[in-house]
């Protein structure tokens, strides 16, 4: 099982996800003779997971059942394991688009924390491209590696730990875009400029706090960096309701129009409202409560030297 090449069957050993709604679902390590317990029962990993289709909709010991779904870093960043606080796929997918990477795209990324991003940005620039990641807490950069290893991608990206502001990226002149966050980035646009073709390329800030971002625009200026600007991207999701209205009365036409006698029949008219037809349709109802703020993104391009 590689997050990069799909393979249809659930073998020994393989990362999946088990499905049982919108909002209710986890990944499970399937092993030869292990059993999961859900809401619905239990899953038997040897004959109810490996060498069945993923996708495949499982009856669970109590009746119920749940579908086992494929990995993907979508699926990853809304089931991983917090080590840290994570990007979800709302600024994923903007940072991916503005950094402009591709397949065989070199990146450089800091820090590594849970590996969100960092699983976008591997299938993003797989087969041929590659990501070096720094990560300053040495069990988190073990435990990424191990993820990396577990699922297949670790030929696809390179795990460092120490610290970007002080060592760098521990590469010059490769990366076609690099991506940071860490406390304080403007202590590491000049390690990221080194990183940075000379050619150019595209750099990405992402900060929680205002004064952070000042500070990282002033540096990236002092840098020789152009194109700098701020984004917010923020998330709101409409439910889509079925409702029923009743169809407005806008009056017969004025060729059409009754005597002036017979509009003063109060019960003419309870019998037309009470014959009045109704629709249904669907629509779009904004939440009540929306989520707020959670960091800003800077980009900006390195000149052309």
């Amino acid at each position: 099982m590689s997050f990069i090449e799909y393979r249809e069957l659930i073998q020994d050993g393989d990362t999946a996800i088990v499905f049982l709604g919108h909002d209710s679902m986890f990944p499970v390590t399937v092993k030869h003779g292990s059993q999961t317990q859900t809401k619905y029962g239990v899953i038997r990993h040897s004959t109810d997971l490996i060498g069945k289709k993923f996708g495949s909709k499982v009856t669970c010991s109590k009746g119920g059942w749940v579908y086992i779904l494929y990995p993907t870093p979508e699926l990853w960043t809304m089931n991983l394991p917090h080590r840290t606080q994570i990007l979800y796929s709302t600024d994923i997918s903007i940072i991916t688009m503005m950094l402009e990477l591709k397949p065989g795209s070199v990146v450089c990324e800091s820090g590594t924390g849970s590996g969100s991003l960092s699983h976008a940005i591997i299938r993003t620039v797989a087969p041929t491209g590659h990501l070096y990641t720094v990560e300053f807490h040495q069990q988190r950069a073990e435990k990424a590696l191990e993820e990396f290893q577990q699922h297949k991608v670790d030929h696809l990206v390179t795990v460092k730990n120490q610290d970007v502001c002080k060592s760098g990226f521990g590469v010059s002149h490769v990366a076609d875009a690099v991506f940071l966050d860490i406390p304080s980035p403007w202590e590491a646009i000049g390690h990221a400029k080194a990183a940075l073709k000379t050619g150019g390329g595209r750099i990405c800030s992402f900060s929680p706090c205002i004064e952070q971002v000042q500070r990282t625009c002033r540096s990236l200026e002092e840098h020789g960096f152009t194109d700098i600007n701020t984004l917010e991207i923020l998330l709101r999701v409409h439910d889509v309701r079925t409702i029923s209205m009743q169809i407005p009365d806008l009056g017969k036409p004025f060729g059409d129009r009754a005597s002036p006698a017979s509009d003063g029949n109060e019960g003419s008219k309870q019998m037309f409202a009470s014959q009045h037809p109704c629709e249904t349709f669907k629509t779009g109802v904004p939440p009540r409560e929306t989520v707020g703020h959670t960091g800003y993104l800077t980009f900006a391009t390195k000149n052309l030297f």
